[in-house]
């Protein structure tokens, strides 16, 4: 009995299983689990499963380690980095800067830019100034006048307007004056010494004393002729007249038709009637007595109501001679200066023209400018680059560096077309007229023309890698 009893006693620590609690069991497993990060690979195994703390299985690599921790995906997200933007502030500025820096090649290019403008501009002022003094001249005058002269016969030869034609015509209700010249066979002459032929080409016509108010004629010096000076031997000479003569003081006496005649006056230009700038005026009565003069008239000036010269134009003919209307000729002085208006604006159209070419010659020399400063400039570029420019930044900085030179060019132009239109209008007593339009559209044309010429040369300039252009330096 007494030795069972031993031997179970001592085989009894042979026979309990170990347990994971003893100490030894203890020490090994902390000394695993302490090692177990850096000799096992990490792994995701999920979670634990209940069988992990057996005995009979290895648990050191099921341990998830501190590092298992999640980390949000925003936290692992690297963040992205945009291009800086340029504020239109900044792009004047550097366009500016590129300008500053060459200031003798950006002043040539805009002068070939403001000497089209100018050309344009100046052209355009001028027609306008030309355009404003003919319709100030054509209201202060009226464009109611008619001129009824006489015309040819059937067998071609000249005819003549009846002594009634004057009076006649003023039966017409609508005519408000009527006046008349007649031709004569005298001719003028500066004194009794002149060769005979010499006449300068002045004619010596008879007029009545209501022709100065017909035609608008105005008396520069001395006096028109009048009840008492038209019965004797004065004479009132045309501007053109008095010019070629050299006789501008009253009471100086000229020859005429064979014998004296005084000065008494001196009219300005008309307008209206030019064939009285070269003629010596005398009295219808004095011309009949002194000049043989026949009594037919040769022109006859008819002012009718504005809104019925057409009508009356229409009766002229039969009114002036019924026997024979289609020897009448009709015209109207103020056609006449219309049509040399539309003359002058041909011209106009074609000087527009060569404004254009020479404009456009400017936006080459801009074109050039910026090529050049591409190539000079590539190793800024590249900085610009390689500092994180992007290639639209390029490509507007030089883009806006030809549009300011361009503005620049634009603007002297203006100025410079304004100052020439002036000039030239005060030197011939115009009025200065510079359309709005023709400012706006010279400055318009060179901010498209340099646009243009810019866009190649920034279109280049943008293409450019940073290796590229630093490898120039």
């Amino acid at each position: 009995m007494t030795d069972r009893t031993t031997n179970s006693s001592r085989q009894e620590p042979d026979s309990r299983p170990t347990t994971a609690g003893s100490p030894d069991d203890r020490g090994t497993a902390s000394d695993d689990r302490s090692t177990a990060p850096e000799t096992l690979p990490f792994r995701d195994s999920g979670p634990e499963s209940p069988d992990a703390a057996s005995p009979d299985t290895e648990t050191p690599a099921t341990e998830t380690p501190a590092t298992e921790t999640p980390v949000p995906e925003q936290s692992q997200a690297r963040p992205r980095l945009r291009a800086a933007r340029l504020r239109p502030a900044d792009v004047i500025r550097l366009g500016g800067t590129g300008l500053r820096t060459r200031p003798l090649r950006v002043f040539l290019s805009a002068l070939g830019i403001a000497i089209g403008v100018a050309a344009m501009i100046a052209v355009v002022g001028i027609s306008r100034s030309g355009q404003a003094e003919v319709d100030r001249r054509l209201d202060a005058l009226g464009t109611n006048l008619l001129r009824v002269a006489p015309g040819q016969s059937l067998g071609g030869e000249k005819a003549q307007l009846p002594y009634e034609t004057v009076p006649m015509i003023r039966r017409i209700p609508p005519v408000r004056q009527v006046a008349a010249t007649g031709a004569t066979d005298a001719h003028i002459y500066r004194n009794d010494h002149i060769a005979i032929g010499r006449t300068g080409s002045l004619d010596v016509l008879a007029a009545g004393r209501d022709l100065l108010p017909a035609v608008g004629g105005r008396v520069r010096g001395g006096r028109w002729l009048d009840a008492a000076t038209e019965k004797y031997p004065a004479v009132v000479l045309g501007a053109t007249a008095a010019q070629r003569l050299d006789v501008y003081t009253p009471g100086t006496r000229v020859w005429i038709g064979g014998r004296w005649f005084s000065l008494i006056g001196v009219l300005d230009p008309v307008p209206l009637a030019p064939e009285l700038d070269s003629a010596a005026l005398v009295g219808w009565p004095a011309a009949r007595t002194y000049l043989r003069f026949d009594g037919h008239p040769s022109m006859v000036y008819v002012r009718t109501e504005d809104s019925e010269v057409t009508a009356v134009r229409a009766v002229l003919p039969p009114t002036a001679y019924p026997e024979k209307p289609s020897e009448v000729r009709v015209s109207r002085p103020s056609d006449a200066l219309a049509a040399r208006e539309a003359t002058e604006s041909a011209l106009t159209g074609l000087l527009l023209g060569l404004g254009g070419v020479a404009l456009l010659v400017g936006g080459v020399g801009v074109g050039n400018t910026m090529v050049i400063s591409v190539l000079e400039r590539r190793p800024e570029i590249g900085l610009r680059r390689a500092l994180g420019a992007t290639r639209g930044q390029i490509r507007t900085q030089f883009v806006t560096e030809s549009l300011l030179l361009s503005l620049i060019g634009g603007l002297g132009g203006t100025v410079l077309g304004t100052l020439i239109t002036a000039g030239y209008a005060v030197s011939r007593g115009w009025p200065t007229v510079v359309p709005a339009w023709a400012s706006a559209a010279g400055i318009g044309s060179t901010l498209l023309i340099g646009m243009i010429a810019g866009l190649y040369p920034a279109m280049r300039a943008s293409r450019l890698s940073p290796t590229e252009a630093l490898s120039t330096t």
